[in-house]
């Protein structure tokens, strides 16, 4: 039974909204209401699909939602006409590095300034942005670059999707999160570098006083660093318990790049709240994580950008054979995880492969097991779930944030559409129109 107490606040909200509609209706809407006609909407909650809806937008916020033939148009308001076209929520992106230049990898890398990054990341924002991303988890950034990004789009100076950023990932010294590319003679280490359960909490207090919104820790080694195994773990498991503990308690979720199955296991065991990659888990793996509610974040589709481009981009040959004998593992993994009842969420490591280019992984998600609908509902209800910002994005229900988005096709259909968005609304702002 649910309890009264549960629902009020729900209660409130659409009455709030539907006196906000009504009162707009009265007095003549004003130049914030915006009237959205879709042929089709994605109800990504009911995981159905709607015909002849009118969405109604007042500022940021949904105020209005429902059949054309029952919703009125306040007199006034802006009409868009996306009659011909499929309407559902901005997407998001749950692993991206946003001020990562996909063409500098390897030594490249290290002739980009942490400014220069920052300043790539705008770029990168407005790409992402137009892709029809319109949240992104931001999992890992040099110099602070992604919280100055992050309140850059906040203050409106550039144009970008809502971020949450992780800041400097954490890790061992010498592991995927360090710099390992410098000679001993320069004892260059990672601002993200922590050894010990001490230490660890350490840089978890030190990553939030400087405006991180989660923690990102590296498990075990990684496909792009130099000198370590990818599925070797890194982290014990008394060092991620720790980073955990000191996350949740200042209101941290933790995000846990893990390759191999042990250093998978001890992060679930950790309580991290998604494990990242994620490309040797094994059955006990995927059991734990389906019983813990850990969210997995497999990025699918990057195995293409690396394999064809990265010898130009920089990739070192030890990085090449290391994609190369874990790219289709993660795929077929990802299918296991997907019969064995695991969350996911839809995350790509934006940055490794070209910004903007985000919806591609759609058709690896289905390829690989997903429905349509399921892939969709990844990039938004179930992302949104992770991100713990359910209540505002994900979905489009009156209360929440504006983020809408449009394509040719029916998406629940062809989730190809998803790679080619042709209208983005961001908080009530009209980004892209390429629909009319």
């Amino acid at each position: 039974m649910i309890r009264l107490p549960v629902l009020l606040p729900v209660l409130l909200r659409n009455l709030l909204a539907a006196a906000a509609l009504v009162t707009a209706v009265a007095a003549g809407a004003s130049d914030t209401v915006v009237a959205i006609k879709a042929g089709k909407l994605i109800d990504v909650e009911a995981a159905r699909v709607l015909k002849d809806q009118v969405i109604v937008v007042d500022g940021e916020r949904i105020v209005g939602l429902g059949d054309a033939a029952s919703t009125a148009i306040p007199a006034g308001a802006r009409v868009i006409d996306l009659s011909a076209s499929t309407v559902l929520p901005g997407l998001i992106d749950a692993h991206t590095h946003l001020t990562a230049n996909p063409h500098l990898h390897g030594y490249l890398e290290l002739s980009s300034s942490d400014i220069r990054s920052a300043l790539y990341g705008v770029r990168a924002a407005r790409d992402t942005l137009n892709a029809g991303f319109t949240t992104v988890r931001n999992v890992g950034a040099s110099g602070f670059g992604d919280v100055a990004l992050r309140d850059a789009i906040n203050d409106g100076d550039v144009a970008g999707p809502r971020m949450l950023v992780a800041t400097y990932a954490l890790g061992i010294k010498g592991g995927h999160c360090d710099n390992n590319l410098l000679a001993p003679e320069y004892k260059d280490v990672g601002l993200g570098v922590a050894d010990g359960p001490w230490a660890a909490r350490a840089k978890v207090r030190e990553m939030v006083k400087y405006g991180a919104d989660l923690i990102k820790i590296c498990a075990t080694g990684g496909v792009l660093s130099k000198g370590d195994e990818a599925g070797a773990q890194q982290y014990t498991l008394e060092e991620m318990q720790a980073i955990v503990q000191e996350a949740h308690k200042l209101g941290r979720k933790v995000a846990a790049h893990a390759h191999g199955a042990s250093g998978i296991k001890d992060a679930i065991r950790a309580g991290v709240d998604s494990v990242e990659h994620a490309s040797l888990i094994d059955a006990e793996g995927i059991r734990m994580a389906r019983e813990k509610g850990t969210f997995l974040v497999m990025d699918i589709y990057n195995d293409d950008y690396i394999l064809g481009e990265g010898e130009k981009a920089g990739f070192l040959p030890e990085s090449l054979a290391k994609e190369k004998a874990l790219g289709q593992l993660q795929r077929d993994n990802f299918r296991l995880a997907l019969k064995g009842g695991v969350r996911m969420a839809f995350g790509t490591d934006a940055g490794v492969y070209p910004h903007g280019d985000n919806g591609r992984q759609f058709f690896y998600m289905v390829k690989y097991g997903m429905t349509p609908m399921q892939a969709i509902q990844a990039a938004t209800i179930h992302g949104a779930e992770l991100l713990g910002r359910k209540d505002t994005v994900g979905s489009l229900k009156i209360g929440k944030y504006a983020d809408i988005i449009a394509v040719s096709g029916d998406a629940s259909v062809d989730v190809t559409q998803l790679a080619a968005v042709k209208f983005v609304m961001k908080g009530g702002q009209v980004i892209k129109n390429a629909a009319q």
